[in-house]
């Protein structure tokens, strides 16, 4: 399909439009800090990756704020590093803080005029409301992890998705599935018939950094950097470009 002709928009939110690698690094310091040798930022989120996604499929209903905290206290016993619970509370607490891509506020203004913007995220509703602000646009449905009681890539959240999006006029093949992650979205939009579009917000670096390698690569319909250039390859679509 063209661009033009989804209906719905379907985001991840923490590495596709929240900057949340530079806001796991940031929030990490005072235990990274300590440790030595230092470590590298991919060694950091490489490792956040992993123990982030043990807890999420040990404890799905927990909320993200209160997940993220045991992760700072497997990250510092994985490290050597002595830590307070306090420290690990406000690790959790921190994800309010994380920026916005700077392009992802201006895109999602633009999108919203063409198309509906739904986020299904691994997160709590609280703390997705400081995200929320930052992005400085109204979504027409939320779906958090709160919500459904798991973590993608469970099979859960893209039932719980699909369950409800005909409450917005909405079927399966109106919705293009954007996302960074391809262990989080693609393999799962892959196994439920969706289109997807990759935003490669690590396309200068090595790895999967935050996330999980997804063994083998999914696939995708659309891929870009950033959202400026979903944007921009939208207009060129309703120019009759070839997109």
């Amino acid at each position: 399909m063209r661009l033009n002709e989804y209906k719905a928009l379907t985001f991840d939110c923490y590495g596709t439009l929240i900057d949340w690698e530079t806001g796991m690094v940031e929030g990490l310091k005072g235990l990274t800090d300590r440790v030595s040798p230092a470590l590298t930022r991919n060694q950091i989120l490489e490792a956040h990756a992993r123990h982030e996604s043990a807890q999420q499929a040990q404890t799905p209903t927990r909320l993200y704020r209160d997940l993220l905290p045991i992760v700072y206290k497997r990250l510092a016993e994985e490290w050597g590093v002595s830590v307070t619970w306090d420290e690990c509370d406000e690790y959790g607490l921190s994800v309010r803080n994380w920026p916005a891509f700077p392009d992802s506020a201006g895109a999602l203004q633009y999108l919203k005029k063409y198309y509906k913007l739904i986020i299904l995220s691994n997160v709590d509703n609280r703390t997705f409301s400081f995200s929320n602000a930052r992005l400085e646009v109204e979504f027409d449905a939320i779906y958090s992890a709160e919500d459904i009681g798991a973590y993608k890539p469970s099979d859960r959240n893209f039932d719980y998705m699909l369950d409800r999006i005909g409450d917005l006029g909405l079927g399966k093949k109106d919705l293009l599935h954007t996302a960074e992650s391809m262990f989080h979205d693609h393999a799962p939009a892959n196994k439920y018939g969706i289109d997807s579009c990759w935003i490669y917000r690590r396309h200068a670096d090595e790895g999967f950094g935050a996330t999980m390698n997804p063994g083998d690569m999914p696939r995708y319909d659309y891929r870009f950097t950033s959202m400026a250039d979903l944007a921009k390859a939208h207009q060129a679509c309703l120019r009759n470009e070839d997109i």
